[in-house]
Protein backbone atom coordinates (compact mmCIF):
# COMPACT_ATOMS: atom_id res chain seq x y z
CA UNK A 1 0.00 0.00 0.00
CA UNK A 2 3.05 2.54 0.99
CA UNK A 3 4.79 2.08 -2.45
CA UNK A 4 1.55 2.91 -4.16
CA UNK A 5 1.26 5.84 -2.34
CA UNK A 6 4.21 6.95 -3.20
CA UNK A 7 4.51 6.95 -6.95
CA UNK A 8 0.98 8.16 -6.44
CA UNK A 9 2.77 11.27 -5.17
CA UNK A 10 5.64 11.17 -7.40
CA UNK A 11 3.02 10.97 -10.28
CA UNK A 12 1.57 13.73 -8.95
CA UNK A 13 4.63 15.93 -8.85
CA UNK A 14 5.39 14.88 -12.23
CA UNK A 15 2.52 15.87 -13.41
CA UNK A 16 2.10 19.34 -11.80
CA UNK A 17 5.70 20.99 -12.33
CA UNK A 18 5.10 23.33 -14.63
CA UNK A 19 9.37 23.87 -15.99
CA UNK A 20 10.32 20.41 -16.18
CA UNK A 21 10.94 20.43 -19.95
CA UNK A 22 12.60 23.65 -19.77
CA UNK A 23 15.75 23.97 -22.10
CA UNK A 24 16.25 27.27 -22.35
CA UNK A 25 18.13 27.60 -25.40
CA UNK A 26 17.93 30.99 -25.15
CA UNK A 27 17.61 33.11 -22.22
CA UNK A 28 15.87 36.57 -21.44
CA UNK A 29 18.66 38.40 -22.37
CA UNK A 30 18.87 37.06 -25.74
CA UNK A 31 15.84 39.06 -26.88
CA UNK A 32 15.35 42.72 -27.29
CA UNK A 33 12.29 45.19 -27.46
CA UNK A 34 11.37 48.58 -28.26
CA UNK A 35 11.20 50.85 -24.76
CA UNK A 36 8.23 54.03 -24.33
CA UNK A 37 10.29 56.17 -26.90
CA UNK A 38 10.60 53.86 -29.55
CA UNK A 39 14.36 53.15 -29.34
CA UNK A 40 15.57 49.73 -29.16
CA UNK A 41 16.25 47.86 -25.18
CA UNK A 42 18.58 45.48 -25.45
CA UNK A 43 17.82 43.42 -22.88
CA UNK A 44 21.40 41.64 -22.65
CA UNK A 45 21.88 45.00 -20.45
CA UNK A 46 19.94 43.41 -18.04
CA UNK A 47 22.25 40.64 -17.65
CA UNK A 48 23.09 39.45 -13.97
CA UNK A 49 19.83 41.27 -12.63
CA UNK A 50 16.63 40.45 -11.48
CA UNK A 51 13.93 41.62 -13.78
CA UNK A 52 10.29 41.68 -12.76
CA UNK A 53 8.18 41.87 -16.19
CA UNK A 54 4.91 42.69 -16.00
CA UNK A 55 2.34 43.03 -18.91
CA UNK A 56 0.36 46.86 -17.73
CA UNK A 57 -2.88 48.81 -18.98
CA UNK A 58 -4.23 51.56 -18.09
CA UNK A 59 -7.75 51.11 -18.35
CA UNK A 60 -7.40 48.49 -15.78
CA UNK A 61 -9.17 48.05 -12.65
CA UNK A 62 -5.48 46.65 -11.11
CA UNK A 63 -3.46 49.33 -12.85
CA UNK A 64 -3.27 51.36 -9.07
CA UNK A 65 -0.06 48.09 -8.99
CA UNK A 66 1.73 50.99 -10.54
CA UNK A 67 2.70 52.68 -7.27
CA UNK A 68 3.82 48.91 -5.95
CA UNK A 69 5.82 48.66 -9.07
CA UNK A 70 7.24 51.77 -8.24
CA UNK A 71 7.93 51.13 -4.59
CA UNK A 72 9.46 47.75 -5.34
CA UNK A 73 11.64 49.51 -8.02
CA UNK A 74 12.96 52.09 -5.59
CA UNK A 75 13.68 50.03 -2.90
CA UNK A 76 15.75 47.44 -5.23
CA UNK A 77 16.98 48.88 -7.70
CA UNK A 78 20.31 49.75 -6.87
CA UNK A 79 20.37 46.28 -5.88
CA UNK A 80 20.17 45.14 -9.29
CA UNK A 81 16.70 44.27 -9.85
CA UNK A 82 14.42 45.61 -13.10
CA UNK A 83 11.01 46.57 -12.70
CA UNK A 84 10.15 46.46 -16.70
CA UNK A 85 6.28 46.94 -17.88
CA UNK A 86 5.12 45.97 -20.92
CA UNK A 87 1.86 48.17 -21.98
CA UNK A 88 0.23 45.86 -23.88
CA UNK A 89 -3.57 46.14 -25.49
CA UNK A 90 -3.98 42.38 -25.61
CA UNK A 91 -6.88 42.54 -23.01
CA UNK A 92 -8.40 46.26 -24.82
CA UNK A 93 -7.61 48.33 -21.97
CA UNK A 94 -4.36 49.97 -23.22
CA UNK A 95 -4.23 53.88 -24.28
CA UNK A 96 -4.24 54.12 -28.20
CA UNK A 97 -0.36 55.67 -28.28
CA UNK A 98 2.69 54.98 -26.67
CA UNK A 99 2.97 58.93 -25.87
CA UNK A 100 -0.20 58.31 -24.32
CA UNK A 101 1.00 55.50 -22.04
CA UNK A 102 4.42 57.08 -21.20
CA UNK A 103 2.44 60.95 -20.25
CA UNK A 104 -0.44 58.68 -18.18
CA UNK A 105 2.32 56.73 -16.18
CA UNK A 106 4.50 59.51 -15.59
CA UNK A 107 1.55 62.35 -14.73
CA UNK A 108 -0.56 59.88 -12.24
CA UNK A 109 2.53 57.22 -10.94
CA UNK A 110 5.94 59.15 -11.41
CA UNK A 111 7.44 56.05 -13.28
CA UNK A 112 11.17 55.96 -13.59
CA UNK A 113 11.35 52.32 -14.42
CA UNK A 114 11.43 51.09 -17.65
CA UNK A 115 8.28 50.95 -19.64
CA UNK A 116 8.35 49.34 -23.55
CA UNK A 117 5.99 50.43 -26.33
CA UNK A 118 2.56 48.74 -26.52
CA UNK A 119 2.68 45.42 -27.27
CA UNK A 120 0.84 41.88 -27.60
CA UNK A 121 1.48 39.47 -24.51
CA UNK A 122 -1.03 36.64 -25.84
CA UNK A 123 -2.09 34.67 -28.63
CA UNK A 124 -0.09 34.49 -32.35
CA UNK A 125 1.03 38.39 -32.23
CA UNK A 126 2.65 37.86 -29.10
CA UNK A 127 6.34 39.35 -28.55
CA UNK A 128 8.74 36.61 -28.64
CA UNK A 129 9.32 37.26 -25.02
CA UNK A 130 6.10 35.61 -23.89
CA UNK A 131 6.54 32.82 -26.53
CA UNK A 132 9.78 32.08 -24.51
CA UNK A 133 8.25 32.33 -20.93
CA UNK A 134 5.44 29.82 -22.47
CA UNK A 135 7.44 27.62 -24.14
CA UNK A 136 10.26 27.32 -20.96
CA UNK A 137 8.07 27.74 -18.09
CA UNK A 138 4.30 26.51 -19.16
CA UNK A 139 0.81 27.85 -19.06
CA UNK A 140 1.29 29.93 -15.89
CA UNK A 141 3.97 32.27 -17.91
CA UNK A 142 1.09 33.36 -20.24
CA UNK A 143 -0.81 36.60 -19.22
CA UNK A 144 -4.52 35.87 -18.05
CA UNK A 145 -4.51 39.07 -17.71
CA UNK A 146 -3.01 42.42 -17.11
CA UNK A 147 -0.48 42.83 -14.91
CA UNK A 148 0.58 39.47 -14.71
CA UNK A 149 4.14 38.64 -13.84
CA UNK A 150 6.79 37.11 -14.64
CA UNK A 151 9.99 37.17 -12.11
CA UNK A 152 13.67 36.12 -13.76
CA UNK A 153 16.39 35.14 -12.26
CA UNK A 154 20.17 36.51 -12.82
CA UNK A 155 20.74 33.26 -15.38
CA UNK A 156 18.26 35.38 -17.37
CA UNK A 157 15.41 31.96 -16.73
CA UNK A 158 11.96 32.20 -15.29
CA UNK A 159 12.27 31.67 -11.75
CA UNK A 160 7.84 32.28 -10.79
CA UNK A 161 4.97 34.15 -12.51
CA UNK A 162 1.88 35.58 -10.39
CA UNK A 163 -1.77 36.53 -11.31
CA UNK A 164 -3.08 39.98 -11.57
CA UNK A 165 -4.13 39.57 -8.09
CA UNK A 166 -1.05 38.96 -6.37
CA UNK A 167 0.57 42.66 -5.48
CA UNK A 168 4.06 43.41 -6.34
CA UNK A 169 4.56 44.64 -3.02
CA UNK A 170 3.50 41.14 -1.46
CA UNK A 171 5.58 39.04 0.96
CA UNK A 172 5.59 36.44 -1.74
CA UNK A 173 6.88 38.53 -4.58
CA UNK A 174 9.07 40.41 -2.17
CA UNK A 175 10.57 37.76 -0.17
CA UNK A 176 11.47 35.94 -3.58
CA UNK A 177 13.26 38.77 -5.14
CA UNK A 178 15.55 39.60 -1.99
CA UNK A 179 16.01 35.58 -2.12
CA UNK A 180 17.31 36.44 -5.92
CA UNK A 181 19.22 39.34 -5.21
CA UNK A 182 21.00 38.31 -2.46
CA UNK A 183 22.05 34.62 -4.11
Amino acid sequence: MKVKIYFFIFLLMFFFKNNLSANYEKLFYDFDINDISGNKLNLSDFKNKVILLVNTASYCGFTKQYDDLQYIWNKYKDKNFIVLAVPSNSFNQEKKTNNEVKEFCEFNFNITFPITEITEVKGDYAHSIYKWAIQNHGSSAKPKWNFHKILINKEGKIENTYSSLTSPKSKKITSEIEKLINY
